[in-house]
């Protein structure tokens, strides 16, 4: 297996996502050579940063460490303007444990069930890093705002896709505007939070994957 740069993710959605997002941004890079930290077996670090882009460096340094090859890294989640941006970094983790989609998305749902539509905005953030073997590092943010639907809705994406209704709407929505779970991936990609963030951090993936 060719390794040219590793994310640090043991999210298979999340590598197909990023796959899609890097790979036509960056000259002659193939998207098999892309690889995430579950396929080279690198552990999860501890990811104790108070901010995405210092969970996101965490990752990547841990990642770049082990590997010896180029590693990006994100972080991201939910902010809540009711809640004064939480979940925020405890996003994945908001119902007492990590990756619980579905206790996450009802957890949170009932602490805003009273709260109307005009104050539920809402929006994901997304930091991502880039660390090289030679200790180079570059971090950009993204962002997708919207408000936050009152039950789930889609089969897309991931995390609180279901709840997230972005502002910025495809044309087929039609009257009932759509969340981030009822776009398509491409649909997804050319607003998202994560796509704003990676397509802002592709230049410099490029040069790494040149230099090296």
């Amino acid at each position: 297996m060719t390794v040219r740069l590793v994310l640090a993710t043991h999210n298979r959605h999340k590598l197909g996502e990023l796959r899609a997002i890097l790979a036509p941004l960056v000259p002659g890079l193939d998207p098999a050579d892309v690889v995430s930290a579950a396929d080279v077996g690198a552990p999860p670090p501890v990811e104790d940063g108070v901010t995405f882009a210092e969970n996101a460096l965490i990752k990547a340094r841990a990642l770049a460490a082990a590997t010896g090859a180029p590693a990006v890294a994100d972080d991201s989640g939910l902010a809540v303007d009711v809640l004064g941006g939480a979940p925020g970094v405890f996003s994945a983790r908001w119902a007492g444990r990590h990756g619980d989609d579905v206790a996450n998305l009802e957890l949170l749902l009932a602490q805003l069930a009273d709260v109307p539509e005009v104050h539920r905005a809402a929006g994901f953030v997304c930091a991502a890093a880039l660390v090289t073997p030679g200790g180079h590092e570059h971090v950009e943010i993204g962002h997708m705002r919207g408000v936050l639907a009152t039950a789930p809705r889609g089969s897309h994406g991931f995390g609180y896709d279901p709840i997230l209704v972005p502002d910025a709407q495809p044309t087929r929505a039609g009257e009932q505007r759509l969340t981030s779970a009822e776009l398509t991936p491409e649909e997804k990609n050319a607003v998202s939070h994560r796509g704003a963030a990676m397509r802002a951090l592709a230049p410099h993936v490029a040069a790494a994957l040149g230099a090296g």
